[in-house]
């Protein structure tokens, strides 16, 4: 882990999390290590699933702590984004593919008040964000195929960060880098690496027989002791 490197922002997805018992989640995350709260809106046409609307993120809203990073796999975004900024939404991601004019969304996203984000699916090349890294406040990397919580992580997207890190850096972009899909222990460490910066985790947390709380908690521990370790071999350099 590179030495200079902070510790990510962790960011529990709602889509693997108790949904008889939204407002319990919410309270409980309050006090957790969670950074920011992640919640996927599916539309059954842009992904092949429905999830949560405007009225589950104005429920939810009501009693987070931190911030609602909104991911929105659904079809022409900017018909709504005013709506899930009202809703409660601190930042809005739209995808790279679901965008046919791409800059005037970003740039929407932004007149709202809220961080503006580009998701790229596993398929799509980050050299396509060449010509707007630099006015983008995240860029996530579909670690899975959008849709569906549980599936398993693609290797390849180590690369793909390294890849969009190296691109962030040669545009001038202070983009954070975030990865949503099939985060957990094993991986947390190579992808801040590799230069994530917000790791997006579903059913690792919400699925762990200790709790989120308690799962959070643990992961924060592993990548702060991975920092230090990091920091630690840099002085002995």
């Amino acid at each position: 882990m590179n030495a200079s490197r902070r510790t990510p922002l962790l960011a529990p997805s709602f889509l693997a999390a108790d949904l008889a018992n939204l407002q319990a989640e919410t309270e409980r995350l309050a006090t957790s290590a969670a950074d920011w709260l992640h919640f996927d809106v599916m539309d059954g046409r842009f992904v092949p699933n429905i999830s949560f609307g405007l009225p589950v993120l104005q429920a939810v809203a009501r009693y987070a702590k931190q911030p609602i990073d909104v991911h929105l796999m659904i079809e022409e975004p900017h018909h709504y984004l005013a709506a899930f900024r009202d809703a409660g939404a601190s930042s809005i991601t739209v995808h790279y593919e679901a965008c046919l004019h791409l800059h005037r969304v970003v740039q929407q996203i932004k007149q709202l008040g809220c961080r503006a984000g580009v998701a790229l699916n596993p398929a799509t090349p980050v050299s396509l964000l060449e010509d707007i890294a630099a006015d983008l406040d995240v860029v996530l990397v579909m670690s899975v195929n959008p849709g569906f919580g549980g599936q398993a992580f693609i290797p390849n997207t180590l690369k793909k960060v390294a890849m969009l890190k190296e691109l962030l850096l040669d545009t001038g972009s202070d983009a954070l880098i975030e990865v949503d899909g099939g985060v957990n222990m094993d991986n947390a460490g190579p992808l801040v690496e590799a230069g994530a910066d917000v790791l997006v985790a579903g059913n690792f947390v919400f699925s762990a027989p200790e709790g989120p709380v308690a799962t959070l908690a643990r992961l924060r521990d592993h990548l702060t002791g991975l920092e230090m370790d990091a920091v630690a071999a840099g002085r002995r350099q």
